[in-house]
């Protein structure tokens, strides 16, 4: 290529992944494919520099983006630069003229996180210089397409930043064409290729226009798994077995070179010579969570996701994530197999996308945990424990000789450390016994403080303190349970008697929920303040971020600062995600509360209130119980007495449930505190920028910080990775260590009525509104009435439940943390309802069935299918 354009023209082979704000990914992708000595079709690549050159003095040289249709014209209305086009067509006529393609590659493309795939445009068979100039013409038109201005904003990719460079390669005579993944794109499913494939040439299987053959090969054994022949044809298969073959070798070979699954383009010329068009990143997948332990040989793990299964849909910070070791580490000591070093946590624990999952193979391959583990999930997470039966018929996962005993003795070791018998019998005999212990732990946990010292020692007393809080929560859970034991036992004495839903009436507004309690504390404050007119001012003419401002400043009106001081005294340490010791506590940021009750106070007053609801609630489940107990009576009176008591302990012993998670998070915020002090100090000598970078950070990184060492390149990458997660839509509940989503497997090809979503029932009645889809609770705006959509929800959700009409969330069982709160409430909530959030979209009439465990677009409105 001529060298007096260097910043317009560039060889392929000589581009690599250095490159890539010069040639954009496709280019650089290609570059390193020829490099590592794979068969790449020749050409050149004109740079992002010639993009800018072109869009010099248009519109779209500041990256506005606001109309993509005058941007796409305002290029084509320039003309091609001189300099440009000579470079151009001095770089085709060195390739040797003739059919070429003329690809579109952009600086944001076939990144880690975005693909880009099929946003902007390609042209194939294109011949002569001036075809050649107008194709690359139309590729730099083609970044303003509606699609890719929308992609960009989806992924949160700034139009200023973007420039495109265009990819000329000589065309492939292809005899047959299509497209590879080195992973099963639906499952997963890592070293399973599947390959697409059609006559001629690679873009109709990448449009769509035709139907190809599809051949799914495992590149372990080279093992053809599955062969489905396409459209109408001449009869034979596109491709041989041993040009599948072929193919799944050569794309394993890619994929190992770039260190992540590829999906890739290829063709075969008349010769039958194999080559390769393009290579990107599979961005869709799933990362495979990484073991703490290392795994022995080849064995198929199974890893649930305990941070989605906790209601906590985002990632975890790195510091969240080593607290979250430290709390394992103080389990295992319950059960007397405290780990060597307490900050590396459990050895099953796994991490994959910045969420914790725990290896779950010993529980699925165990007797015991297959009859423990399942049951306790069906009342928290229905539908991971119906994915998790789904393997125990898989000789994979055979259950172990001698696996009961090796799961029992540590259960009953930690029953007798955590006093269950005879917690259990005060539970029974004395619910307010029960109840004033669990205010002495609240009491005690909030009375310990990390002492003064250097940064080392704090971190040591730090990481101490969150070892020993962890017994707090199995100590606080008994009583519950034996609530929850007590309405099994109704409904087993009840036999027949009862129908669905009776049971869930009965736990409607129970007493002693703490986060019940703080939703209607806060709801109270919204009340007081309507009669105080400059709080209720700045109640309603404020944003929700000035609001907290001024009153982290003390510049609130007096009546409003009192009262939300009054509440953070209380609550403070809680917030939304706030199982992750990385996320600002409530008293940190208070500005999700007042944007809550900025929303209580705009309400009609006159309307029902939530504390009037809540009321009728407790009126309902006491009809329910006596309606019950009725029915007992007509089989006998003795039966009606244990009916009775066993629903009224079950009323008195539930609402305790919150307390564990309440109880470790007082703890979490004294750690918050500590840590943030000492973030402080790191950022003051330099170490890392702010002190809230303390954060991505875990406790050895502190102490090496400590000691001198400069982490801020380190908090940058891990942030960026951080953010990145923030944006992913869907959390797989269970995956192998092959990558295979277990749940998608199981659901693929599954049919239901149009419109319907299916899942577990969780609070009783029915109810048609427009739904509002929310992912992430903070500045989110919920109209009376409206049904809430979510993901998951934690404590820090529920100030929205006072005001919603109904509950629909795709993780949980009947009793999670959301079907709670939301049969206290009295508001219909189905949960478990898979994919719930790409299916419904904000503006859709649904109707809820929460004792059918039914979801579904009333007729007439529009439906949105989840791929």
């Amino acid at each position: 290529m001529d060298a007096s354009a260097p910043n317009l023209i560039l060889d392929l082979a000589r581009v690599s992944a250095a490159d890539l704000p010069d040639v954009g990914g496709k280019a650089a992708n290609l570059g390193e494919l020829i490099a590592a000595g794979f068969d790449v079709p020749p050409g050149f690549c004109v740079t992002t520099e010639a993009y800018r050159l072109a869009v010099r003095g248009t519109p779209v040289e500041s990256g506005r983006e606001a109309d993509a249709g005058a941007a796409r014209a305002a290029i084509m209305a320039a003309p091609v630069p001189a300099a440009v086009a000579d470079a151009v067509r001095e770089a085709y006529a060195q390739l040797g003229a003739g059919p070429v393609a003329v690809r579109s590659s952009a600086t944001a493309e076939d990144l880690p996180g975005a693909s880009f795939a099929g946003q902007q445009d390609t042209y194939l068979g294109i011949d002569g210089i001036d075809e050649v100039l107008d194709a690359v013409h139309r590729c730099w038109a083609s970044l303003w397409t509606d699609r890719a201005v929308a992609y960009r904003a989806a992924q949160d990719i700034p139009g200023a930043g973007v420039a495109l460079a265009v990819v000329v390669q000589r065309m492939v005579d292809a005899a047959s064409a299509g497209v590879l993944f080195t992973a099963d794109p639906v499952t997963g499913r890592r070293r399973q290729a599947v390959i697409d494939a059609a006559h001629g040439l690679g873009d109709a299987v990448v449009s769509g226009a035709v139907d190809p053959d599809q051949v799914v090969i495992d590149t372990r054994s080279s093992r053809i798994l599955d062969r489905r022949p396409g459209g109408p044809g001449d009869g034979g298969p596109v491709l041989t077995d041993a040009e599948a073959r072929a193919l799944a070798a050569l794309g394993d070979r890619v994929e190992r070179h770039f260190g992540a699954p590829q999906d890739i383009e290829w063709a075969i010329d008349a010769g039958g010579h194999l080559w390769l068009t393009q290579s990107r990143p599979i961005t869709t997948l799933y990362p495979v969570p990484v073991r703490d332990a290392p795994r022995r040989g080849d064995e198929t793990r199974v890893y649930f996701c305990i941070t989605l299964a906790q209601g906590l849909h985002r990632p975890i910070t790195p510091l969240g994530i080593a607290a979250f070791r430290i709390v394992g580490a103080g389990g295992l000591d319950l059960i007397g197999r405290r780990p060597p070093r307490i900050v590396d946590g459990p050895g099953g624990f796994a991490i994959g996308g910045d969420r914790i999952f725990l290896d779950a193979t010993p529980i699925v391959r165990s007797a015991f945990g297959r009859e423990i583990f399942p049951r306790a999930l069906q009342v928290m997470e229905t539908r991971s424990a119906v994915v998790l039966r789904g393997l125990f018929d898989d000789p994979r996962f055979s259950v172990l000789p001698g696996s009961r005993r090796r799961f029992a003795v540590p259960a009953l070791r930690l029953a007798l450390r955590i006093r269950l018998p005879l917690l259990a019998v005060q539970a029974v005999a004395s619910p307010p016994a029960a109840h004033r212990r669990l205010r002495r732990l609240a009491d005690d946990i909030r009375t310990r403080s990390i002492p003064a010292g250097d940064i080392p020692s704090r971190v040591d007393a730090t990481v101490d303190l969150l070892f020993h809080a962890t017994p707090l929560a199995p100590r606080s859970l008994p009583g519950a349970a034996v609530g929850f034991g007590m309405l099994g036992l109704a409904g087993r004495l009840l036999g027949d008697a009862v129908r669905p839903g009776d049971l869930q009436a009965v736990l409607r507004s129970v007493p002693d929920n703490v986060t019940t309690e703080m939703d209607l504390d806060l709801w109270r404050i919204a009340v007081r303040t309507r009669t105080d007119a400059e709080s209720a001012a700045a109640l309603r003419d404020l944003s929700a971020r000035d609001l907290a401002d001024r009153y982290l400043g003390g510049g609130l009106p007096a009546g409003l600062q009192h009262e939300m001081a009054r509440f953070l005294e209380l609550y403070g340490h809680r917030a939304v995600a706030e199982i992750d010791l990385g996320m600002p506590r409530w008293a940190d940021d208070p500005a999700h509360l007042f944007g809550v009750l900025s929303g209580y106070v705009r309400l009609d007053p006159d309307a029902e209130s939530p504390e009037q609801h809540f009321a009728e609630g407790a009126r309902d489940a006491r009809a329910m119980m006596n309606e019950l107990i009725g029915r007992a009576r007509r089989r006998s009176r003795l039966r009606a007495a244990a009916v009775s008591f066993c629903l009224r302990r079950a009323r008195a012993l539930i609402g305790i449930r919150e307390m564990p998670k309440f109880l470790v998070v007082i703890a979490l915020r004294t750690a918050r505190t500590a840590m943030l002090g000492i973030g402080a100090e790191l950022a003051e000598a330099g170490r890392i920028e702010t002190a809230d970078d303390i954060a991505f950070l875990d406790f050895d990184d502190a102490k090496r910080a400590a000691a001198g060492e400069d982490l801020r390149a380190v908090v940058a990458e891990r942030r960026a990775r951080y953010d990145a997660e923030l944006r992913r839509r869907h959390v797989p509940r269970v995956l192998l260590s092959d990558g295979t989503e277990l749940e998608a497997l199981a659901s693929h090809g599954e049919t239901d009525e149009p419109g319907t979503l299916r899942g577990t029932p969780a609070s009783a009645g029915a109810v048609t509104a427009r739904a509002r889809v929310i992912l992430d609770p903070v500045g989110a705006q919920l109209e009376p009435g409206e049904i809430l959509v979510a993901p998951s929800t934690d404590p820090g959700w529920t100030p929205l439940f006072l005001t919603a009409g109904g509950l629909v969330m795709e993780m949980g069982g009947a009793n999670s943390h959301g079907a709670v709160v939301a049969r206290e409430y009295g508001i219909p909530a189905v949960v478990g309802v898979a994919r719930a959030t790409e299916a419904i979209r904000t503006g859709d009439e649904v109707t809820v069935d929460g004792a059918g465990g039914v979801v579904s677009i009333t007729a007439g409105a529009e439906v949105t299918t989840p791929a």
